[in-house]
């Protein structure tokens, strides 16, 4: 489990994402053709390397 810091960081991201894949769906913005695994696999990486780095992160999982 992520701190609130971490989760709010995690639930900004995800909404900027997904404003980019709806403006690539509605053909306002055409960028770089990726796939939207290839982006949760990125986001994935990122939340968790946030929380490993992340002091209050780490004193709620030793409980």
């Amino acid at each position: 489990m992520c701190c609130e810091k971490c989760s709010k960081m995690t639930g900004a991201l995800v909404l900027i994402i997904g404003i980019i894949f709806l403006l690539g769906n509605l053909k306002v913005w055409n960028f770089w053709g990726i796939q939207w695994y290839t982006v949760a696999f990125i986001l994935g990486g990122f939340t968790m390397l946030g929380s490993s780095c992340c002091k209050e992160c780490k004193v709620s999982k030793k409980k």
